[in-house]
């Protein structure tokens, strides 16, 4: 196992070889966090831009971590509005609509940093995320010459919190967040009204539970077209099952009429079901 200094000075290298300025596509996540404090660390803070992607696809209370932490770092913040529903191949919600979801965020992130003189641009791909065979919005990185710091680095996802929690990044233990997207089954059109109706319920689940005095790490409300799902820990699966409320909650969320289910989180499930 390398050692924590042995990753510190991988990434800084990495981050060094960008050559300047660099703009990072910045979701607020444990990954593009670590490139942005790397970046700010290496650079310094006025060589460094984060750029966050606004869009019904970002879950609600995403956004207002994320400017906390840019401004902790002293990394000036700009958040554009991206427009993936304007996207058939988004709206369409093949297995691909990643590739179309990252198309229109780094298009529009690239473009908004030249305008501010940022040439460069670094996503949060890490080792792990190249491993993984189903990743079509690394290729929208690959065809557009976005760098990869972390990839690069070799750093793979638990090395990524490792040195997130050495820097005292609020970030290091995040649960992954994909966009609302990620929710909905494939085949079935992405809709603005399906996006806000998974963030509300996701939202409403989080309440009960919190209620319940559960605490939750992953959770995920699946739009399956004629039932929702309902994802959870593990070791929540029985007693989520159990509110009282939580048909009402769901219901009231937007998936009135639907049956629901509660089940046990595991990431990417979508892409393994027909």
């Amino acid at each position: 196992m390398p050692s924590d200094a042995t990753l510190e000075h991988r990434l800084a290298d990495r981050v060094r070889a960008l050559g300047g300025p660099v703009a990072v596509a910045y979701s607020g996540g444990a990954d593009s966090a670590l490139v942005l404090a790397a970046a700010a660390r290496v650079l310094g803070p006025e060589q460094v831009l984060a750029v966050t992607a606004v869009s019904e696809s970002l879950a609600d209370g995403e956004l207002g971590a994320a400017r906390r932490l840019a401004d902790d770092l002293g990394v000036t913040h700009l958040t554009p509005r991206t427009h993936e529903l304007a996207r058939p191949g988004y709206r369409a919600n093949g297995p691909d609509r990643c590739y179309f979801c990252k198309s229109e965020v780094l298009d529009t992130i690239a473009a908004l940093a030249r305008e501010h003189g940022f040439d460069t641009v670094a996503t949060g791909t890490n080792a792990d995320d190249a491993a993984d065979s189903y990743r079509p919005g690394i290729r929208a990185g690959r065809e557009r010459g976005i760098h990869t710091p972390l990839l690069d680095a070799g750093l793979t996802k638990a090395e990524v919190r490792r040195l997130s929690r050495l820097w005292s990044l609020p970030t290091w233990n995040k649960p992954a967040t994909p966009c609302l997207a990620s929710r909905v089954r494939y085949g079935i059109e992405v809709t603005p009204y399906r996006l806000a109706r998974v963030d509300r319920a996701e939202a409403a689940v989080r309440t009960l539970l919190a209620g319940a005095g559960l605490q939750v790490t992953d959770l995920r409300v699946r739009d399956l077209g004629d039932r929702a799902r309902v994802e959870v820990d593990p070791a929540l699966v029985s007693r989520t099952a159990a509110l009282p409320t939580l048909g009402e909650a769901l219901a009231a969320a937007g998936f009135a009429g639907l049956p629901h289910q509660v089940e046990p989180f595991r990431s990417g499930r979508l892409n393994t079901e027909p």
